[in-house]
């Protein structure tokens, strides 16, 4: 079982995390609120999640590109 919540942690986006550092919460606790919130409201809140992971990457890629000097 730890095998497989490991890999779901390395590869998925990292929203529930990313949020939970920032507002002080664990991330187990923020995972189990928008699955909850996910089958109270029929998946609405997976249109929130996939913007902010897309958010995220686009921001990532914007950093990255300023740290790098050398434009091909």
């Amino acid at each position: 079982m730890n095998k497989v919540k490991n890999f779901i942690e390395w590869h998925v986006f990292g929203v529930c995390s990313a949020i939970g550092e920032k507002m002080g919460i664990a991330t187990s606790t923020i995972r189990k609120y928008f699955i909850y919130l996910s089958f109270i409201t029929m998946g609405s809140p997976l249109i929130i999640y996939l913007f902010i992971a897309f958010w995220m990457n686009v921001k990532r890629y914007i950093l990255n590109s300023k740290r790098n000097p050398i434009k091909y």
